[in-house]
């Protein structure tokens, strides 16, 4: 079987300080929120029902998110008559994992892939400045880490920056990266990539995509030609379509998840630049209304710091302990 794990689990106290300090900023603007929204209180009432969803919407979980939220937290306090403020912080820990959960978000603690027959093919798609080079960059590392042969595809043919940057990646990887010239068409560059791919039996393949949202039937066609030409070569290609979104936007990564969704089918979520913002609970809020599982976190500019997303340690590290 060609499957492969990479972030081992003895580095498992390692990824938590990296999750807890990319999350700091987060944390404490959320930590502070939740504190105001229960003082003085030993008993969950309306106003402290009221207080926690306005922390919540204003620490970019989203309206809709928040809602929902609360109206499973006003159905247990209903239930159980009686709760102090320290279990609603465990209830709200809880429910903000069962979400998490129905969106099939899993617990990444490893990541297994199956490469045995064909490369595992990548198609990464997002707004220009979000990421996604980077992204591309260090989960490129991370599978050369893992032993694993990788070929990256230049097929954002529309800014030179974006090729110059993927090749500078693929040199600091050291994996080849696939390009033709300035305007190319990109489904040609994914189809050379992934037929230099095969022909060098690499086993992963990730492939750059222009940033382009202006005009969403440009990008629909775009991306639809990209898997019809890749799927002459490997059927069921492309095995995850990504879509990188800026985390430290907020609601602005809300409007840019609703028009890639409608532009084409995604299947997993990137969320990056965690460690600069204090925007991070829109991780929660996109991957609810979008019902697309979290897949990797961008916590900092360490190769290091791109992390498969566990839903438990993340909701952890975000809520911490509000009360004393």
């Amino acid at each position: 079987m060609g499957f492969f794990s990479f972030f081992k689990k003895d580095n498992a106290e390692q990824k938590q300080e990296v999750l807890d300090k990319g999350l700091s900023k987060t944390k404490e603007s959320v930590f502070g929120k939740l504190k105001r929204a229960i003082a003085g209180k030993d008993k969950v009432d309306d106003e402290v029902l009221d207080n926690l969803e306005e922390a919540l919407i204003t620490s970019d979980v989203g309206v809709e998110t928040t809602l929902r939220i609360i109206e499973r937290i006003e159905s247990r306090v209903a239930r159980d008559k009686y709760m102090n403020t320290q279990e609603l912080h465990q209830i709200l820990c809880d429910e903000v994992i069962a979400l998490l959960a129905e969106n099939n978000t899993e617990d990444f603690a490893e990541l297994d892939v199956d490469t045995s027959e064909n490369p595992y093919v990548i198609l990464v798609v997002g707004v220009n400045g979000v990421g996604k080079t980077t992204t591309i960059g260090k989960l490129a590392y991370q599978f050369t880490k893992a032993g694993k042969k990788v070929y990256l595809g230049a097929a954002d043919t529309f800014r030179a920056a974006a090729v110059e940057q993927l090749v500078i990646w693929g040199e600091r990887v050291g994996v080849p990266v696939i390009k033709q010239k300035m305007g190319a068409d990109p489904a040609s560059v994914a189809y050379d990539t992934l037929a230099s791919a095969k022909a060098n039996k690499a086993d992963v393949v990730i492939i750059d995509t222009a940033g382009r949202l202006h005009n969403k039937v440009n990008l629909m066609n775009e991306l639809t030609k990209i898997r019809n030409v890749m799927q002459k070569l490997v059927p069921d290609a492309p095995h995850d379509v990504m879509l990188v979104l800026d985390g430290s936007t907020g609601q602005n990564a809300f409007e840019q998840a609703k028009q890639f969704t409608k532009a084409t089918q995604i299947s997993s979520l990137a969320v990056t630049k965690l460690d600069g913002t204090a925007k991070g609970g829109v991780v929660i809020g996109i991957s609810d209304q979008f019902k697309i599982p979290v897949k990797y976190i961008g916590l900092g500019e360490q190769m290091e710091d791109l992390q498969l997303f566990d839903k438990q340690s993340f909701v952890k590290s975000l809520l911490g302990k509000i009360t004393e």
